[in-house]
């Protein structure tokens, strides 16, 4: 099982963050002058216990953990549902500087200059966060190779493959009159429409929808749409009589990915039966 280590946020600025990376490049120091498993605190670790993960967001946790590793922590707890948004303290420090990976996505500018502060020497490896199942997989094909876990990232992609075919086989069997939905989805959770087996018929966002789109998107009759839970917008089609669904692209503080299919789909099979 994976450690978790899910870190509760407090407003601290940047800056504060980069005045200590002296103090913690010599508590490093120190720390290293010690025999392995003697410092207080630490724990001795072998080769079966594989590299130590620090992860910006539950979201690249779910990965990291799809890919084998087992010794993760997060940074960003999961209820900063806009992980940019967020500012680092100085007890993260510690973690990045033992690090061997830190994973972190394009759109969280701040991980480079938590690395920097801390004085680590871990790998920075940018993921792309996307659950389109081809991508993610190759994802986790990639992580797998660099923690050197690809058995334990091919088995998980064994099991992944198996439960999304049965949960498309649950929704297609829920489609309405036995007919595939047309669906309007926000840019980041078109996977939720494809793992459906909905005709994809306009995407809107990240921005709100201008009056422009609302017209446009309303007139082509949608069953559902499909709104990012962590970007929501409010009501995105009122008035069309489509029913809205609240997909959530990051996973729980278990970092259980398949748990978010299984959640996307439960809430897509529930929006269907009453559409």
């Amino acid at each position: 099982m994976a450690r978790i280590r899910v870190r509760i946020p407090t407003r601290r600025t940047l800056p504060a963050i980069l005045a200590l990376s002296a103090a913690a490049a010599l508590v490093s120091g120190c720390a290293n002058d010690e025999p392995a498993g003697q410092a207080q605190g630490k724990e001795k670790r072998t080769e079966k216990d594989g590299p130590r993960v620090v992860v910006t967001t539950t979201w690249e946790g779910a990965f990291a953990k799809a890919a084998g590793a087992k010794d993760i922590e997060v940074i960003v707890p999961q209820s900063v549902h806009h992980a940019p948004d967020y500012d680092p303290k100085p007890s993260d420090l510690a973690a990045v500087a033992a690090a061997d990976f830190v994973l972190y996505a394009p759109f969280e500018p701040y991980a480079e200059k938590i690395k920097e502060a801390a004085g680590s020497k871990a790998e920075l490896v940018e993921v792309g966060l996307d659950n389109d199942p081809v991508r993610m997989k190759a994802e986790v094909t990639r992580l797998g190779e660099k923690f050197g876990t690809g058995g334990a990232a091919t088995a998980w992609k064994k099991d992944f493959d198996t439960e999304y075919a049965a949960l498309g086989k649950e929704l297609k069997a829920a489609w309405p009159g036995g007919s595939s939905p047309n669906v309007v989805s926000q840019v980041f959770t078109t996977w939720a429409a494809r793992l459906a087996g909905a005709g994809l018929v306009g995407t809107y966002g990240p921005e709100p929808v201008t009056p422009a789109q609302l017209g446009e998107l309303s007139a082509k009759k949608p069953a559902l749409v499909l709104e990012n839970a962590h970007m929501s917008t409010g009501p995105v089609l009122p008035g069309s009589g489509a029913e809205q669904v609240a997909i959530a692209n990051y996973p729980g503080d278990d970092l259980d990915l398949l748990r978010v299919y299984r959640d996307a789909a439960g809430a897509l099979k529930k929006a269907l039966g009453t559409s």
